[in-house]
């Protein structure tokens, strides 16, 4: 396995309980783009943390909600299971000692403050006509973006159960039997302190100002190349490849996903596509390399939900109150990277109001940017388009338009009535106070039984198996908060349960 975040975490621990003697290899220190995340784990059915603040939920209630964000992504039985399972994987994380709260937030945001931990991380509210919305943005409990406790609290697991761990080590190759059967890993190894340091230093600007990242990162890759010495792991039976997806290789973007130019890849220099390629290299096919999920977020605060999202021909984008993956990928897909939320003087007055209480500190950076570098007022709806460069009739009509129907939950409506209007650019484009994040979601396909590494003719690679976004997956279609993470826990306790009982194994996860 590719990669020590949470996959590569999660099937180390899970081979280790078949009795598989495992080695961990990271290219860096582990943590990958698990640790740079929000933290929170997409989980319903039922959970411990839900039956705490008095949710109703259940499995089918998940079940039929995320079948319209799943598609034939996966099967229905895969599905199921994963729903059905959603709670045991809680409580499992529990057990590894990440720790979860209970506390419910109010109200619908992208991503709670620090007093709550439990809230609506997807779309579905907007999806209430399919299934009985329930809160399953399942938050680590800790200040800020959480995801390095998650990751930190499963390191530490792998630590007590006496998992080796090898940092700074770089998969290069997989070897193959004359058969074709995967039995190790080639590798290269750097013992530097400054390799260690610079690279921790170099990924932070790596995610927020990837240009200065790339500068920051070319010392770590020139220490890998002049300092690099020749390894190779052994596996008796099974290599599981969990390195991430291919967000930071600019070159494979081009090729599968070129329309998403100017979002901000949300990852580690390690999520370059490499485990994806040792795959290949070894005979795998691949899926889902055009599918990227792109965040264009308009809450917190809640009152810009009462908005309406145009494009540049004045046509409404869409349901507003649905996540952030969903309006992104119709602003990049279908409206040209361009769209204005148009809101009146009531809207922004209370929006503003909720500002202190609604938002954490890089969210109320982003609105402050918006609110005033990024907004248009006039006193009409003709004159505020023309100052948008939005067509004016088209502007006029979807306004009308909505009024007589809104097309979202009636919490979320509020006529625009009160001049002067605002437009406020939500337009994808570079722009550091105001990022679009996005990952990738395809990878190699694998068999949805034991995430083993299947041919295109569909056959096994005897010996290889791969987890998390190296892998199609749950979120392979459409993102919502919390799958990816959710995603990683379920393929990589998968991979790491069967590839730990095909024999007793050397487990190779290395962040490539």
């Amino acid at each position: 396995m590719v990669g020590f975040g949470a996959a590569g975490a999660c099937a180390a621990l899970e081979a280790a309980e078949t009795g598989s003697q495992v080695i961990v290899l990271d290219r860096f220190g582990g943590g990958g783009a698990t640790a740079l995340s929000g933290g929170v784990v997409y989980a319903g059915g039922g959970t411990a943390q839900q039956k705490e603040a008095g949710v109703d939920d259940g499995p089918q209630a998940m079940f039929d909600y995320l079948s319209t964000e799943v598609g034939d992504t996966v099967s229905p039985k895969t599905l199921r299971a994963f729903c059905d399972g959603s709670a045991e994987m809680m409580d499992w994380l529990s057990l590894q000692g990440v720790p979860f709260s209970a506390a419910l937030c109010p109200e619908k945001t992208s991503y709670p403050t620090n007093d709550y931990y439990l809230y609506f991380s997807g779309s579905e509210v907007a999806a209430r006509d399919v299934a009985t919305p329930a809160p399953r943005g399942h938050r680590t409990h800790g200040r800020g973006t959480s995801g390095r406790v998650f990751f930190e609290k499963l390191a530490e697991a792998v630590r007590r159960k006496g998992i080796r761990v090898l940092t700074q080590t770089i998969a290069t190759r997989l070897l193959t039997d004359a058969g074709g059967r995967v039995v190790g890993v080639e590798c290269t190894t750097v013992s530097s302190r400054a390799h260690r340091i610079l690279s921790r230093w170099a990924a932070k600007p790596f995610l927020y100002a990837p240009k200065l990242g790339r500068l920051m990162h070319k010392p770590v890759a020139w220490l890998e190349q002049r300092r690099g010495r020749p390894l190779t792991i052994v596996a008796s039976k099974a290599v599981i490849l969990a390195a991430g997806g291919f967000v930071n290789n600019r070159g494979m973007l081009r090729e599968n996903a070129p329309l998403y130019r100017g979002a901000l890849p949300l990852g580690t220099p390690g999520d370059d596509g490499s485990g994806i390629k040792l795959g290949v290299a070894a005979g795998a096919a691949t899926a889902l390399l055009d599918r990227v999920s792109v965040w264009r977020f308009i809450t917190p605060p809640t009152a810009l939900l009462k908005g309406v999202l145009v494009d540049r021909a004045g046509a409404r984008v869409g349901d507003e109150s649905r996540y952030g993956a969903a309006i992104g990928d119709a602003i990049v897909t279908r409206h040209g990277g361009w769209a204005g939320l148009v809101v009146d003087s009531r809207i922004l007055n209370e929006a503003r109001r909720q500002l202190g209480t609604q938002t954490l500190w890089f969210q109320r950076l982003q609105m402050w940017y918006l609110l005033r570098f990024a907004r248009v007022t006039a006193p009409t709806l003709r004159e505020l388009a023309v100052k948008a460069g939005v067509d004016p009739d088209g502007l006029i009509a979807t306004v009308r338009s909505y009024h007589d129907s809104p097309g979202k939950a009636e919490e979320f409506v509020q006529p625009l009535e009160h001049p002067p209007f605002s437009m406020i650019d939500c337009s994808i484009r570079p722009r550091l106070a105001y990022p679009a994040p996005m990952l990738t979601l395809g990878g190699l396909v694998v068999s949805e039984e034991t995430g083993q590494v299947l041919r295109s003719d569909g056959s096994p690679i005897a010996g290889l198996y791969a987890a998390g976004r190296t892998a199609v997956g749950i979120c392979s279609n459409s993102y919502v908060s919390g799958l990816s993470l959710a995603d990683c826990v379920f393929s990589g306790r998968r991979a790491g349960r069967h590839g730990g009982d095909a024999a007793r194994c050397f487990t190779a996860c290395v962040s490539a």
